[in-house]
């Protein structure tokens, strides 16, 4: 008996001391923190049945960027949901070329609305797609240079709990000074992936990817569920830990928004 007692004594403080050392990270993931990491969104999730599949089989903790009202967005938004992946909005907002407009689809966001135009739009995009956790924007280019319908969509945003992430359609974006004003987190694109669908080209723009995620910390990019896109990006994640990188999930790159607590964005554990 005494034995026994002896034996317990000592494995309890040995119990307490070994999980000092063991953080959340040692017991199920690794650290996101640790080195160099990039994050990638999938754009235009919602209308490729097929593509839109083997999109979301890519590994790991990818985000999707999924079109509001688009006929798969539901389905789309539950299965990268149940693969604990991020879902954000893929909002689309008006470009300077009035040719590109054609592409925005349902629920575009336009300058000459007005505001009450303008958060209805937004809150029926906004709930049409289930689990989203923040936005990015879908083309854009004119829009977001106009710091009043910006702040719309801030306000808006903020009162959510959600966050921001410019896709940078435009260098004249007025987006991250209007987010910080409105105390929004934000983060912006880093690399477009898929300009051109050329495997070559898209192996380049991964390449720059890490580069950059090597000189700052981390990195974003986005790309597009064209079967190009996926191909490289089912070989070059298989080889990220070899180049000592790692594919982070959005949501844990997102700085704390400066907020009353009940607006706090929620992140993993």
């Amino acid at each position: 008996m005494t034995e026994r007692r002896y034996c317990y004594y000592f494995l309890i403080p040995a119990f307490f001391i070994l999980t000092l050392f063991l953080s959340p990270a040692t017991a199920g993931e690794p650290s996101e923190a640790a080195g160099p990491g990039i994050s990638i969104i999938i754009d235009d999730i919602g209308y490729r049945w097929i593509d839109d599949r083997k999109a979301l089989e890519l590994p790991g903790p990818l985000a999707y960027a999924i079109m509001p009202h688009s006929p798969h967005a539901g389905l789309m938004s539950r299965l990268a949901s149940e693969d604990n992946k991020d879902v954000i909005l893929h909002l689309p907002m008006e470009a300077l070329d009035k040719q590109k407009n054609r592409y925005l689809g349902p629920g575009a966001l336009m300058l000459d609305m007005d505001r009450s135009q303008f958060i209805k739009t937004l809150y029926e995009n906004l709930h049409s797609v289930p689990n989203i956790i923040g936005v990015n924007n879908h083309m854009g280019s004119l829009l977001t240079r106009h710091a009043g319908h910006m702040g719309w969509l801030m306000q808006h945003l903020r009162a959510q709990g959600m966050f921001y992430i410019d896709s940078v359609t435009i260098h004249k974006s007025v987006t991250r000074s209007v987010a910080r004003k409105n105390r929004v987190p934000y983060q912006q694109r880093d690399v477009f992936l898929d300009h051109r669908r050329e495997e070559k080209h898209i192996h380049a723009q991964f390449d720059k990817l890490l580069r950059i995620s090597r000189e700052q910390g981390h990195a974003i990019a986005i790309g597009h569920p064209h079967p190009e896109t996926i191909a490289v990006l089912a070989e070059r994640l298989a080889q990220l830990e070899q180049e000592g990188v790692a594919l982070v999930s959005l949501r844990s790159i997102i700085p704390e928004p400066d907020m009353e607590p009940s607006l706090l964005l929620t992140r993993h554990p």
